[in-house]
Formats: C-alpha cells, structure tokens, sequence
C-alpha cells in the first residue's frame, strides 16, 4: 500500500450531503477485483450523461478539479453499502484525502486498508475548508498526517485527530496483509515450533 505522510496539492468541493457508496461507484462497476481502473467511473452517475459524455458542472470535470487529490465532502459520506470498490475508486482517480463532517463506520475503516486518510472536522471547520476549494486549481491545501494538520491555501491550519494505530499504518504502508507479512518471522518461529510439538498436524 502507498505510504501516507503528507500531501499538498488540489481540493475538490463537494457540499452534498449524504453521498452513498453506489453514487462513489454505482453497482454495475463491481464486476472486477482489481483495485484499478475504477477512477474513470467514480462518480459515474453524476459525472457523465446516458451516452457518456461528461457532465460539465460536475466538479470533478472541470478544468481546475480533474487532478484533486483532497475532496471536501457534505455531511455522511460513505453511507449505503460495504463495497470496498467505493475507496478503490476514489484512490485510482488520484484522491488520497477526504475530509466531512462524519462517514459512514464501513467506509471510513476501509479508507485506511486502501491508503486513503478520512478526517473528521466539525461543521464550521469544513465550511472553511469548503470555501477554500472553491477557490480553484491555484489553491492548494496541505494534509500533513504526521503533524495532524490541514493548512489551507492562505495559511489557515486546522488540526485534525486520528487513531494512533491507523496513523501508523497508514504512514508506513501497511494494509492487512502487511501488518500479517511484517510478523513473518515470529509466524515462521511460530509454525516450526508447533511443527516440532505436534508433528501429527
């Protein structure tokens, strides 16, 4: 999984509230198991019409917005189903950040395994951050994971909390079969011991 530290780059506003997964990646995507590939059809119901042409006002077609790597969302984000699909999507169309108000408890843990910081901030803070975005492709914010800090283009910083464990994983790299692969020689240790008081196994 791709380390996580610090990241300053474009943010893209998104004030609705409510956004389910099947809105992130709508259910007919949910074919493959690749992580990849998805980013083209994130927010595919909302970004392109019934022949498949971009919808212009959709944030994320427009000019300023299409390499966002901070999404500022509206309240809930993440709501609906489990589908792990919904952060691959996001991760593979170049999103590594999204800050709201809450998210939904799935999609929120998924994040994390998937290399994607979701940060909770209270209402009045999101506002600001929201405004911030608005600004375009030349305001660019800065999410530092290590300093537990969001810096907006004018220099306006915010500290944010994280789980101490997820933070490490996330700084590392370490998605589940990471965290497993980083105790391969206790397991090793473990398995050849076992093998020799329980040779019948």
């Amino acid at each position: 999984m791709e380390k996580f530290e610090k990241i300053t780059g474009v943010a893209a506003p998104m004030p609705l509230v409510n956004i389910d997964t099947d809105m992130i990646i709508p259910k007919v995507f949910l074919k493959t198991i690749k992580r990849s590939g998805l980013g083209v059809n994130l927010f595919d119901e909302m970004r392109y019409d019934r022949q498949g042409n971009e919808i212009p006002d959709f944030v994320l077609n427009q000019a300023a917005y299409r390499g966002a790597e901070i999404l500022i969302a509206g309240d809930n984000f993440g709501c609906g189903s489990s589908r792990e699909h919904a952060p691959w999507a996001i991760k593979d169309f170049g999103i590594r950040c999204v800050i709201s108000t809450s998210f939904a408890d799935i999609f929120f843990n998924n994040c994390f395994k998937n290399g994607i910081l979701p940060i909770v901030m209270p209402q009045d803070v999101v506002d600001t951050l929201m405004e911030d975005a608005r600004k375009g492709a030349n305001a660019r914010m800065t999410v530092d994971l290590v300093a537990q800090v969001v810096t907006t283009s004018d220099g306006q910083e915010f500290p944010f909390e994280v789980d101490s464990f997820k933070k490490h994983c996330l700084i590392e790299g370490l998605d589940d079969i990471g965290l497993t692969m980083a105790k391969a020689s206790q397991i090793d240790t473990f398995e050849a011991t076992l093998g020799q008081a329980r040779p019948w196994v």
